[in-house]
């Protein structure tokens, strides 16, 4: 009788080990999957990309031209963001 107690006391330490190493897990493919500094990247761009149409045009064709490679930036971030959850990068 002892020992079956023993046993099942055994099995739920076990069980919990195995839960917590899961949640734990579970947790760190959630921070990696986090892109900080793209996703700070990707806001400083939008906030690049509305300043830029708020300026005025005239600009020599300047300022169309900054707003087409900022949104070419922006679509690459995302790109970006975008494979790295697909394929478990992060960092920040």
């Amino acid at each position: 009788m002892f020992g079956a107690k023993l046993s099942r006391r055994g099995l739920v330490t076990a069980a919990t080990g195995v839960a917590a190493i899961g949640a734990l897990g579970a947790t760190v493919g959630t921070a990696d999957a986090y892109q900080g500094n793209m996703e700070r990247a990707l806001s400083s761009l939008d906030n690049a990309l509305g300043s830029l149409r708020e300026s005025t045009a005239n600009k020599g064709g300047h300022r169309e031209k900054a707003m087409e490679l900022v949104g070419q930036a922006i679509a690459e971030t995302q790109a970006g963001i975008e494979f790295a959850n697909e394929h478990g990068g992060g960092g920040n």
